[in-house]
């Protein structure tokens, strides 16, 4: 079989809505679907959540669903002609009780902002393409001289270099999103914008209290975050190495050291990494990547992230299809090149618990046993998030009655989440199961040597506790 162990996560939009564009992203290797909740309603999500569910029963494949909060969008208004042009050294006005902009001045839909920036700092216009110097803050104005210029539309994004603004993460809006969230059975739900752990923790307990049970991805978009980043991390479940705002904020050039700590780390921690922001962006109006972007998503694989994803190209491109089937082959071709040993387990560690002692010392033997594949069975998936940390290069199965452990699994580097019935605590039979699970999907052959992990008793979510290496078809012969 030849399995892709990097994940591909894709944004739906208007480019992707149809069914039968969304089959054939299934088809080209989309393993997470993401919905942008900064676009459309509730009841368009829960529709295109439903429609990929469906895809994916038919497909007898698991698809996880994402659901990206807005968070706070700082932004200034609209102007009377739809748009202006800046030139360098020209003064302009960002004015919080403007109602509609000019050649002078443009409205704030962040009323806050003059409250939060002094004289001297750098303001960030549309992803840092508008550059503007803070002369002076007199009341709801804030005076600018224009540091780098261009065409400047409505309801541009604004950061400050350096960040420092003092936004909550969990605007209003993504409170109640979070309820839609919950009502689609989101298997995650990021957050825009966190500044520490105790975002995170509010957005669980929000989750939580929604009759949601989605894992919480934390988007590290912010200079601040930087700074919190091992708490944040600890904080969550994943993290998305959100590369457009992070990089307005501390610098383009500082972000590709960024990106590499971060995996770093949250490797560490045992968490999944999401990598993302403009992978392939030129994709949205050509057929394929740049040779630049092709090298981009390369290197992230080889960094270590569990998923690589996808934004406008698959949202709003026209070639949805083609980027993911270009971010497959290019995760392919890198993934042959990636070192095993490189984030190998901390062998000189002790063990937190059970679960994990049994996945390290399965990939321990796997290493030093010629063996086909690991088969883990699973309720939960913890011993599961174990084996896919290890970076063996030995696929790992992931068998689970639970639909919705299937579909968490399917963000988690190098690990296949099949649906496997275990609807007796006979050990010896669901063992057996596993086996013949395995060879309907052609992932072993009879004679094939493999790893079985399971807990006892039977049933248990987080009892991994037993590893048996197994011949494929010997019960047969007894």
């Amino acid at each position: 079989m030849n399995l892709r162990k990097t994940k591909i996560v894709a944004t739906l939009g208007p480019s992707s809505n149809s069914r039968e564009v969304l089959e054939s992203l299934f088809d080209a290797g989309v393993d997470v679907v993401r919905l942008n909740f900064s676009h459309g309603t509730a009841q368009d999500h829960i529709d295109r959540a439903m429609l990929v569910r469906e895809i994916a029963t038919e497909k007898q494949r698991p698809v996880g669903i994402l659901c990206d909060l807005q968070g706070p969008k700082i932004r200034i208004g609209k102007f009377v002609d739809g748009r202006i042009l800046l030139k360098v050294g020209d003064k302009f006005i960002l004015d919080a009780q403007c109602p509609l902009g000019n050649q002078e001045r443009v409205g704030l839909d962040y009323k806050t902002l003059p409250s939060e920036v002094d004289p001297g700092a750098v303001l960030l216009l549309d992803d840092g393409r508008i550059v503007m110097f803070v002369d002076a803050v007199e009341g709801e104005e804030i005076r600018c001289t224009i540091k780098v210029g261009g065409i400047l539309s409505n309801n541009k994004g604004i950061n400050r270099m350096g960040g420092g603004l003092a936004a909550e993460a969990l605007t209003d809006k993504d409170k109640a999103d979070i309820k839609t969230a919950a009502e689609l059975k989101a298997d995650y739900v990021a957050i825009s914008f966190p500044r520490s752990g105790a975002d995170v923790n509010l957005a669980r307990d929000l989750v939580r209290a929604a009759g949601g049970h989605a894992s919480i991805v934390a988007k590290i978009e912010r200079a601040e975050a930087i700074d919190a980043l091992e708490e944040i991390i600890t904080a969550s479940d994943v993290i998305m190495v959100a590369r457009g705002d992070l990089g307005v904020e501390v610098g383009d050039a500082v972000v590709p050291g960024l990106q590499k700590r971060m995996i770093r780390m949250a490797r560490a921690q045992n968490k999944v990494v999401i990598t993302a922001t403009q992978m392939m962006e030129s994709m949205i109006a050509n057929p394929i990547p740049t040779r630049a972007e092709v090298s981009d998503v390369a290197n992230a694989v080889l960094d270590g992230t569990d998923a690589v994803m996808l934004s406008a190209e698959t949202a709003a491109g026209q070639y949805p299809i083609e980027a993911v089937a270009a971010m497959h082959r290019v995760c392919m071709e890198a993934e042959k090149e990636y070192y095993e040993d490189s984030l190998k387990p901390q062998v000189n560690q002790a063990f937190k618990a059970i679960d994990e002692s049994i996945a390290m010392a399965t990939v321990y033997t796997a290493k030093h046993l010629k063996v086909k594949a690991i088969a883990a069975i699973t309720q939960s998936g913890a011993s599961v998030l174990w084996l896919s940390r290890s970076s063996t290069s030995v696929p790992i199965y992931a068998l689970t009655p639970e639909q919705s452990t299937l579909r968490k699994l399917t963000l988690y580097r190098g690990v296949y989440p099949y649906r496997m019935e275990m609807d007796t605590k006979d050990r010896d039979k669901i063992l057996h199961d596993a086996e013949e699970v395995l060879l309907s999907r052609g992932a072993v052959e009879s004679n094939d040597l493999i790893l079985l992990t399971i807990g006892e008793p039977i049933g248990k979510a987080g009892s991994t506790n037993t590893m048996k290496i197994v011949k494929v078809g010997e019960h047969r012969e007894n």
